[in-house]
């Protein structure tokens, strides 16, 4: 069984005009939510076997929170820059060349195409994984190379207004 979970960065400030997408850093929602919900999926049980994450500042800074909760070191996140701005086509190819040891990974990016890639799967259908939004896709297979639409299926979707108002 292979678990990966789709993990939308933390709420991003918009506050500095000049600074480019890519360099956005969280805002006080995002440094709100993001601790919760890495606490959150501890206390399920959840634990990584790698962290793969965007280069983008907020989707880093995302990650590395998950990351100190999940009691993964920095130095071990794996930086993928073919995240950033990715079709779901490419993040689909990008999975499918992680390591067969990992069992259970942990994957940071962005919309649109993280919603994309997760209804690619069985399940309900996601109209938007909202900032700091999980999405659990489980897959009865040995090889990540195997991973697709027809044998991956959501088994969970969590976000950050289930739990605050």
């Amino acid at each position: 069984m292979k678990k990966l979970f789709l993990i939308r960065h933390g709420k991003s400030s918009w506050s500095n005009p000049d600074l480019q997408d890519f360099d956005r850093p969280l805002n006080n929602r995002g440094m709100r939510d993001v601790p919760f919900m890495a606490k959150m999926l501890v206390g399920k049980g959840i634990k990584a076997d790698q962290i793969v994450t965007s280069p983008a500042n907020r989707a880093i800074s995302t990650a590395r929170q998950f990351a100190a909760e999940q009691g993964i070191s920095q130095e071990d996140l794996v930086i993928q820059h073919g995240i950033y701005e990715a079709y779901p086509e490419l993040l689909l190819q990008l999975v499918r060349e992680f390591s067969d040891e990992l069992d259970t990974v942990l994957m940071f990016g962005h919309n649109p195409g993280f919603t994309y890639l997760a209804n690619m799967f069985d399940g309900d259908y996601i109209v938007n994984i909202p900032t700091c939004g999980v999405v659990e896709i489980n897959a009865d297979i040995q090889k990540w190379e195997d991973l697709g639409g027809t044998n991956g299926r959501i088994a969970n979707f969590y976000f950050p207004k289930q739990y605050f108002s």
